[in-house]
């Protein structure tokens, strides 16, 4: 029987090879240009708002067991997101060069601009940890876990937006916002948005200046 495969010349092969190069590389550019646009960034709200409610309801009417080994296990999640935020910003962030280093240098040029992560990376990442999840423990657990840990990302990106855009009159507020705002001027600390609480205990919490006592 004849083989197509051995029709094809090693030009039409390598041409093959080319466009195929070409279309990849052209769709991973309109990827990108679109991560910086508005739909794009509340986009991506939409759909992890979306996951994360719909895990965590699962995850409640799936449960039978003990509600506080539910809520226990909600906690856990969201205190999961705090290092995965923290990890993200320091080490990926503000890494070696990337996609995300890039994007993130343009955010940190443009504080108030929308570049973000493509509208559907974070809700695909967050459901392929769900079904790991899912393989070593009940699958309500699993759900709950995955769905809190959506949530603190929503949370995140929220108080992120929230921080840039708006003048806080209560101190407490104006406070915490001042620590994310050092960090655009001191990149190389306060990597926390939500918490300063791995700041604190990896060491990279801003300490400005002391004076030294007469």
């Amino acid at each position: 029987m004849n083989d197509p495969r051995r029709n094809l010349s090693p030009t039409s092969a390598g041409n093959l090879w080319g466009a195929a190069r070409a279309m990849a590389s052209a769709t991973l550019d309109g990827i990108i240009r679109m991560s910086a646009t508005r739909t794009n960034y509340w986009l991506e709200f939409l759909f992890t708002g979306c996951l994360a409610t719909t895990l965590l309801a699962t995850g409640v009417g799936r449960h039978n067991g003990s509600w506080l080994a539910a809520f226990l296990t909600v906690l856990a999640g969201l205190f999961v997101f705090s290092f995965i935020e923290y990890l993200f910003h320091r080490w990926i962030f503000h890494g070696p060069e990337s996609m995300y280093r890039r994007g993130h240098d343009a955010h940190h040029r443009d504080p108030r601009g929308y570049d973000a992560l493509p509208f559907f990376l974070p809700s695909a990442i967050l459901l392929g940890l769900t079904l790991l999840f899912a393989l070593v423990m009940p699958g309500s657990h699993a759900c709950l876990l995955g769905g809190a840990i959506a949530f603190g990302y929503v949370g995140y990106g929220l108080s992120h937006f929230v921080i840039h855009a708006t003048r806080f009159r209560q101190p407490w507020l104006r406070h915490w916002a001042a620590r994310h705002h050092i960090h655009h001027h001191h990149p190389d600390g306060n990597f926390g948005v939500t918490t300063p609480l791995w700041d604190h205990l990896l060491g990279t919490r801003y300490e400005g200046r002391k004076t030294p006592r007469e």
